[in-house]
């Protein structure tokens, strides 16, 4: 076996929001061209391509792939859900520590429509369908299924088992928006204040509001992964090193409530087991991405991690320590609420703003001493890919 992944060039574009992007493969050709480019190698030195994206036919990846040079090398095309670009780089990771390889891309992309996440194939049954099941039999919602509904539940779910102020989930949203700012590849650059938060459209009863949620978005990120000895042999000195990464989906337990419905127990069993496998735990954490389709993820998400004890989420916002000067440094690049979520791109996204800050060239956003990253990237239906990063 070989030694851990490295991590040796990243890359994305600005994300925008629908109809202001390009194609879905100019995007992600830009993206790989960036990557390529920080790496400083040869294209025709990769070996194998993993391509994460869900809205679009088969092949895309190759059509992506193909813009920058067809050399012929194996493309696998991944879709799983909101993970597909985290699972596109745990199966780069993966081909290389296997020894199969010394070289792969991992790139995701998304061109999506304007609204909220729907279903495309409606003649078949859906992924979702059980758990859109049992969410109707834990609630008495009567908002329509979608994502909107399963994070809304959610946000009401966790007030009412650890009687926190709902206005935790707003300040989250405002904490965001205040590192997006100093992000250049972002699509929001204005600060929100907890009012705005709160007095915004109610999208789900009676706590999700409008700013509350990720926009839609269409963009494209990419990762080139290499063994030790590849990157030594180019010459490669600001390499990070893939430390572990568990990628977990769902047991029975998933059913049993409507946190574990939304990935609360999947994450927190995929974090035990990265920690255990890395010999680091969320302590030694400076830097966090972590997947806040919706401020309520965020929360949640505190904990299922090891960020704070079980319902000290409150606590742990209200001291600050999910920002500059706290324990964390949560989402510096703005995360999925500010940022955007074009969901094939946003894992690897997630791992180029981490790949950035440990090597100390995320600028305005920069956490001082940055040495130790952690990754979140969920889909439900479902997948959870944890990452654990490390630089020299």
């Amino acid at each position: 076996m070989s030694k851990n992944a490295k991590i040796i060039g990243v890359g994305m574009v600005k994300f925008m929001k629908p109809g202001k992007n390009e194609p879905y493969e100019i995007m992600a050709s830009k993206a790989i061209r960036n990557a390529v480019q920080d790496a400083g190698i040869d294209f025709r030195e990769i070996k194998q391509a993993f391509a994460g994206y869900v809205y679009g036919d088969s092949t895309c990846g190759q059509a992506a792939l193909y813009k920058v040079g067809m050399t012929g090398i194996p493309v696998m095309n991944v879709n799983n859900n909101c993970s597909s670009g985290s699972t596109a780089l745990y199966l780069a990771r993966q081909a290389v520590e296997s020894g199969a390889i010394d070289c792969a891309l991992a790139f995701g992309f998304e061109e999506m429509q304007p609204g909220a996440l729907s279903e495309v194939w409606n003649d078949r049954t859906s992924p979702l369908k059980t758990f859109n099941d049992r969410l109707d039999e834990l609630t008495n919602s009567s908002v329509p299924n979608g994502a909107i509904k399963f994070f809304g539940e959610a946000a009401t779910a966790y007030i009412q088992k650890y009687d926190a102020n709902p206005d935790i989930f707003a300040k989250v949203a405002v904490k965001t928006r205040n590192h997006a700012i100093n992000n250049p590849y972002s699509i929001f650059d204005k600060p929100l204040t907890v009012e705005e938060v709160l007095n915004s459209q109610v999208i789900c009863p009676p706590y999700l509001t409008r700013f509350m949620a990720c926009p839609p978005s269409c963009g494209a990120a990419a990762a080139i992964v290499c063994t030790d000895e590849f990157a030594k042999k180019h010459g490669i000195k600001n390499a990070v090193e893939i430390v572990s990464q568990v990628l977990a989906t769902d047991t029975e337990a998933t059913y049993e409530n409507v946190l574990n419905v939304v990935g609360a127990e999947m994450t927190q069993r995929a974090a035990k087991e990265l920690y255990e496998k890395a010999g680091i735990g969320p302590e030694d954490v400076d830097v966090v991405e972590l997947h806040d389709c919706f401020t309520p993820n965020e929360v949640i998400t505190y904990e299922g991690l090891g960020l704070c004890g079980e319902g000290e989420a409150e606590t742990f916002i209200n001291n600050g320590d999910n920002t500059y000067g706290g324990k964390f440094v949560v989402n510096p690049s703005g995360g999925l609420m500010s940022k955007g979520h074009p969901l094939g791109a946003t894992g690897l996204a997630q791992c180029t703003e981490l790949v950035w800050q440990l090597r100390g060239q995320a600028e305005k956003r920069q956490v001082e001493n940055a040495r130790v990253a952690l990754q979140h990237n969920l889909g439900l239906g479902g997948a959870v890919v944890v990452s654990m990063y490390k630089i020299n």
